[in-house]
């Protein structure tokens, strides 16, 4: 009887007078004909998706849309990415994305189009790129499966016509894997060689990556550095010293920047917005590090909401509304995290496939030679996969759902490398089994992530779930039918990937702001929240555009500021930067600031404890105490919720 050690080394039988099975999914050797023309149309139908109509999805995140704009106006602003154009403090990222997307902005001119087209492209280059890796070890049919169910994530096509920092963030990493493939492709024993000048570059990828999300760009490493030590070529010394080269590209690609930020003279560049003692380093392993993980208690940063805002101000879901908002932060920390709510909906819709075909494909190579490629796949994916979840499972501050974006390039490769090489091996009764189990289980934990917005096209999920059943009956009787073994294949792929793609082109129709984005169909439970960058009072935006001081206005937070710098581009000062907790600004300059005429008004929200989320109402910090001070020396006119003082009476 066969067993799966005898699917891994037995070869597929050919029919009488027919080709090996395995051609007419790979064909012959070298490349195939339809390889070329699969990946160009590939490329051409996700450059169509990511950018259609971007024109009109609006700022995205309002707070990263100021850094964009302010970018464009100051070459100083651009290069520390601040939040106004006067420099009073950054964004709470590294400045890498923000580069991007201003450059675009001065070459075409700031707008929604200029913003989020690079955003896009990325998306494009991540999805040819994961192509490339995956193809050199599994075959150009893997490669193609990989990068068309990266593409059809929802969760990557969301973040990918997005204006957050995990587009330019994934390009990096998966680029950083390609050359990591590339290093163990090598098969040189000698230090100077090839396979050091790819991991070396490997590690400068993953050095911007840093630039653009800080440490969540090195989540994937254990993955990276795994496939080295297992699978490179040379002794385990040679690999050793590849890796530490690696490391110290690393470094020096991310460290120029902080070391650039601490020698600048503090008083003439911006506050480093997020952390407490104005550095990035701190901000680096602090707010958007060890504080992620542990429980962030000293930095400028922001839990996740306690209480959802007031109900009347949440949009009617059935018109399709801006999606954002309290929704999007996750369930609390755990290892079913991922399975939950928003979560799996964004991003794991082949997640039981790949785990299968992660345990399959660990259990058939694992008496293969240690320079092995197919095992190799197997354990620089799953390695990236299981190092990341590990991490975003038990993540305890500031998280959010569209985090899982950097699980999908991992989940599609070990997808598409299990389902070829079981395919491969489909003359026996284990391969078969197997693969009818990623794809029934496909089918079922399609259903369970459809039944979360149990009102929209309720008739898909038990479409998808018979196509499912009928692809998985298929393929255990596959070798029945040889001269229909490609359709078969064929008929189980489309039917694994329909939910995810229906789901995806359903994200892609919803325009998105704010700074928690959700993927799929509206959701009450989702809408409104903080930072949406509503368009702002227009009585207050013509007050704000008539103002000729250095800053128009000041507000606690960037809640305020964002939208009226986006609307008028006039400059504001956010008091405390994003959450109104960092102490970049003390009462005795800001009273400086006003006795010199540099700021017009001073805004307050009138919110209730649901309505908003200002995050520096303690008494005891700065914003506080300049809240204080102006109530107490100015009078104000209320423009709408805002109240507006005039600090040049």
């Amino acid at each position: 009887m066969a067993t799966m050690t005898s699917v891994a080394e037995e070869a597929v039988p050919a029919g009488p007078g027919e080709p090996p099975q395995a051609v007419a999914l790979d064909g012959p050797p070298g490349r195939p004909r339809w390889e070329r023309p699969g990946i160009i149309g590939l490329l051409g139908a996700t450059t169509v998706l990511y950018l259609w109509g971007l024109g009109g999805v609006g700022w995205g995140n309002p707070f990263y849309a100021a850094a964009v704009q302010s970018g464009t106006k100051s070459w100083k602003a651009l290069l520390f990415a601040s939040m106004d154009p006067q420099n009073a403090i950054t964004v709470d990222k590294p400045p890498a994305s923000m580069w991007v997307m201003a450059l675009s902005g001065r070459v075409f001119g700031f707008n929604s189009w200029s913003m989020m087209a690079p955003q896009a492209i990325m998306g494009v280059v991540s999805v040819g790129l994961l192509f490339l890796a995956v193809k050199r070890w599994a075959g150009p049919a893997a490669g193609l499966i990989a990068a068309t169910a990266l593409a059809l994530t929802p969760v990557a096509a969301m973040m990918f016509r997005f204006n957050n920092p995990d587009a330019l963030m994934v390009l990096f990493i998966v680029a950083g894997a390609y050359c990591t493939v590339r290093s163990v492709d090598s098969p040189s024993e000698r230090y100077w060689s090839a396979s050091t000048g790819w991991l070396a570059a490997a590690g400068v990828l993953m050095g911007f990556g840093f630039l653009a999300k800080m440490m969540q760009a090195f989540l994937v490493l254990p993955g990276l550095a795994l496939v080295v030590l297992v699978a490179g070529a040379g002794g385990w010394l040679l690999r050793v010293y590849r890796l530490l080269t690696a490391g110290l590209t690393l470094v020096l690609s991310a460290g120029w920047f902080v070391a650039l930020v601490a020698l600048w003279p503090a008083n003439s560049r911006p506050w480093i917005g997020g952390s407490t003692s104005n550095s990035l380093w701190q901000l680096a392993v602090d707010y958007n590090g060890l504080g992620r993980i542990m429980g962030n208690k000293n930095g400028g940063g922001h839990p996740a909401p306690k209480a959802v805002p007031d109900p009347t101000a949440v949009p009617d879901p059935q018109q399709h509304g801006p999606k954002g908002g309290w929704g999007g932060f996750g369930s609390d920390p755990g290892p079913t995290r991922l399975f939950k709510g928003e979560l799996a909906t964004e991003f794991s819709w082949l997640l039981i496939a790949a785990l299968i075909a992660l345990i399959a494909g660990l259990w058939l190579t694992r008496r293969a030679p240690r320079t092995d490629r197919v095992r190799a796949a197997f354990l620089l994916w799953g390695g990236w996969l299981l190092s990341t979840a590990a991490v975003l499972s038990t993540m305890d501050h500031g998280f959010h759902s569209y985090y899982v974006m950097e699980l999908s390039p991992a989940v599609a490769a070990l997808a598409a490398v299990g389902a070829t090489q079981l395919w491969q091996r489909r003359a026996h009764w284990a391969a078969r089994v197997t693969l009818a189990l990623m794809v029934a289980g496909t089918g079922v934990w399609t259903v369970v992530l459809l039944n979360r917005t149990p009102d929209w096209l309720p008739w898909l999920r038990w479409t998808l779930l018979g196509l499912a059943i009928v692809a998985a009956v298929l393929l255990l009787v596959v070798n029945n039918f040889r001269r229909f073994a490609l359709g078969i294949g064929v008929f189980a792929l489309v039917s694994g990937l329909l939910g995810s793609a229906v789901y995806t082109v359903e994200t892609i129709s919803q325009v998105h702001l704010g700074g928690s984005p959700i993927a799929g169909p509206p959701n009450p439970d989702h809408e409104g929240g903080f930072g949406r960058g509503g368009a702002p009072d227009p009585q207050l935006a013509a007050l704000i555009s008539a103002t000729g001081n250095r800053w128009a206005a000041a507000a606690t937070g960037s809640q305020d500021v964002t939208p009226l710098e986006l609307t008028t581009d006039k400059a504001l000062l956010a008091v405390g930067g994003f959450s109104g907790r960092d102490p970049s600004l003390s009462l005795d300059q800001f009273k400086q600031y006003v006795a010199n005429h540099e700021i017009g008004y001073f805004l307050v929200h009138n919110r209730d404890d649901n309505g908003g989320w200002h995050m520096g109402r303690d008494e005891k910090n700065d914003a506080a105490k300049i809240t204080a001070w102006v109530k107490a020396n100015f009078t104000s006119t209320k423009i709408g919720s805002i109240d507006v003082y005039n600090l040049n009476p």
